[in-house]
């Protein structure tokens, strides 16, 4: 099968690979789509990945093409969605259905091969059927709609009325728009460092927009404020925009070390702000609603979905794009999408 195989970091190759053969428990998918996380910028140009050479990709929908034994329930054409963790369902957190912070788990795309490939085997635990008539691109982004959805279930979720925020506005971010309003917030503050990102902002159904450089609005404070970008400015920011008793919850990973000013501590200090750290997304049964409900929401459309998608590919442009990512500080896009 065709491949795009990470060797290190930058070194990207469409390659011919064994197609893999699905084992006791496992079904073969062929790939229908995969997209491009936030995390495999850093993975496939940077840093790298667990192992290496490997095939990434972790958010991705297939259909079944071959059933190994022990795998009942499924049948060969359907297809389905796949939660990329793999717990071990032995550690603390996973008997309390923390499955998010397993301490020993497995990845499609960072620890074990993933979808940027023609085809991908995954286990009957990691296989959730995609309901007649949704787009495959749409079973793709369940990933990152879930991932926000727990952001928010962290931070204690949205009552009828609130006013929420959004800092940073890449896919989880206009996910994380979405669920604010479909939760009951009457107002949905978007902060991004882009006016592209900020008019696909408005395209989710956030009623103010803002410039990070514009500042923080004193009359715009929110009671949930979800921090997407992972940068220590827009980590400062999400804590000044806290209204007393509010909630953040942070997603975004930053690099470097992130200071607070004293303003910022003394904000969240005496107008007791919570903060909420938030990992993945995944709850108990395994996936856990938070992928059940996003499956369900993109599905029936309540959750808009395409027009985040900038770039649908096919396979063969992946290591291009990856190097134009690298290079090109003007590149504008949101989700790329591969269709292998």
């Amino acid at each position: 099968m065709r491949a795009a195989v990470l060797h290190t970091p930058g070194d990207i190759r469409l390659e011919d690979v064994a197609k893999p053969v699905p084992g006791q428990g496992e079904a073969l998918l062929r790939v229908a789509a995969v997209g491009v996380c936030g995390s495999d910028l850093p993975r496939m140009l940077t840093k790298g990945a667990h192992k290496m050479p490997i095939i990434c990709g972790h958010e991705f929908s297939g259909v079944i093409e071959e059933l190994g034994p022990g795998v009942p329930n499924f049948k060969i054409g359907e297809l389905v969605t796949v939660p990329p963790m793999l717990p071990c369902n032995s550690c603390d957190q996973c008997a309390t259905g923390n499955f998010s912070r397993c301490r020993n788990y497995d990845y499609f795309g960072s620890r074990r091969d993933g979808a940027y490939a023609e085809y991908v085997c995954a286990p009957v635990s990691n296989l959730m059927k995609v309901p007649a008539n949704c787009d495959p691109r749409a079973a793709a982004m369940v990933d990152p709609a879930s991932i926000a959805l727990h952001a928010i279930w962290k931070a204690g979720g949205v009552t009828m009325g609130d006013r929420g925020a959004v800092i940073g506005c890449g896919p989880i971010g206009l996910f994380a728009i979405q669920w604010m309003l479909l939760m009951g917030a009457t107002e949905v503050v978007a902060i991004d460092i882009s006016k592209e990102k900020l008019e696909l902002a408005r395209q989710a159904g956030a009623t103010h927009t803002l410039l990070s450089t514009d500042g923080i609005p004193k009359d715009l404070l929110c009671n949930i404020i979800i921090e997407a970008a992972g940068h220590p400015s827009s980590i400062g920011t999400a804590v000044q925009l806290a209204a007393p008793g509010g909630h953040v919850a942070f997603i975004g990973i930053p690099v470097g070390e992130v200071p607070l000013s004293n303003a910022t501590f003394q904000h969240f200090l005496r107008q007791e702000v919570s903060l909420h750290g938030s990992w993945n997304s995944f709850g108990a049964p395994y996936p856990g609603p938070q992928w059940t409900v996003a499956l369900d929401k993109l599905a029936s459309g309540a959750l808009k979905w395409e027009f985040m998608i900038t770039h649908d590919l096919a396979l063969d442009e992946l290591p291009a794009i990856f190097e134009r990512l690298r290079n090109d500080r003007g590149f504008f896009f949101s989700k790329i999408m591969f269709r292998p």
